[in-house]
């Protein structure tokens, strides 16, 4: 018995050191490789200008367009959306974007959300609106209410189902309407939401950037709301324009042609 004893203490010890050695080899390993793998490239942004509206609200010293806002969008934009296949879409307000570099594109598109939150909230990220047309007034098929559009893209939560986006209507349903706690109201989730709208619009679906199909009336060529998104379009990054002297021409009465 003491023998077998002996034997089975002594295999343990050994199996326990051979168990430690292959640990800390292997741990070695996982730091070298580590050390050695370089931190991803981080994308080079550049500051959006300011719309009309933001420009005149910061005039009168009211909330207007938060600049960290820009850097959001211009750090979360997909490839696809910096590739010269959308550069026709975007033409009547870059002109020049199939030539500029990624950073004066990431600029473009962080301008054109500023935009299109000035033309559908004013860029008040709690605004909220219950639409009463027909075509709107519609069931969320989340909240199972009337559906409201809020934020600064006018967003719904049927948009968490539709296009993944991060609102939680179990977490915001106990919050007064206009809190900005809201996970729908947040200018990040909101912003992020819209992006992927958009992707989904240009990419996937393979529509324009103007389109009578538009999630956005803002973008609907024709429609009130879509002038206002014009007048906002008129400052956009001097890289886009034709001439740096000249803003990019109105687009009101001639929506590109696809």
């Amino acid at each position: 018995m003491t023998r077998a004893g002996t034997t089975t203490a002594a295999t343990t010890t050994l199996w326990l050191s051979m168990c430690l050695g292959v640990m800390g080899c292997a741990k070695g390993a996982t730091q070298q490789v580590a050390a050695a793998q370089p931190d991803l490239p981080q994308p080079q942004l550049k500051p959006a200008p300011e719309t009309p509206i933001a420009e005149k609200k910061e005039e009168i010293g009211a909330a207007s367009w938060d600049p960290q806002w820009d850097q959001f969008v211009e750090a979360s934009l997909p490839p696809e959306m910096l590739s010269v296949g959308v550069a026709r879409d975007v033409r009547p307000f870059c002109p020049r974007f199939a030539m500029m570099g990624e950073a004066d594109k990431r600029a473009f598109w962080a301008y054109f959300f500023q935009a299109l939150a000035g033309a559908e909230a004013g860029l008040k990220p709690t605004t909220d609106v219950r639409h009463t047309e027909p075509e709107v007034a519609k069931e969320d098929t989340v909240t199972k209410r009337m559906v409201r559009s809020e934020g600064l893209l006018q967003l719904t939560y049927m948009d968490a189902k539709r296009y993944g986006c991060p609102f939680d209507w179990e977490k915001d349903r106990s919050l007064p309407e206009k809190d900005p706690a809201k996970t729908i109201l947040q200018p990040e989730n909101n912003l992020a939401c819209g992006i992927k709208i958009l992707d989904n619009q240009l990419i996937a679906q393979s529509k324009p950037l103007l389109s009578r199909t538009s999630y956005w009336s803002t973008l609907q060529p024709g429609r009130p709301s879509y002038r206002v998104f014009v007048k906002q379009m008129t400052n956009v990054p001097t890289p886009c324009r034709r001439n740096a002297a000249n803003p990019p021409a109105n687009t009101a009465a001639n929506p590109p042609a696809r």
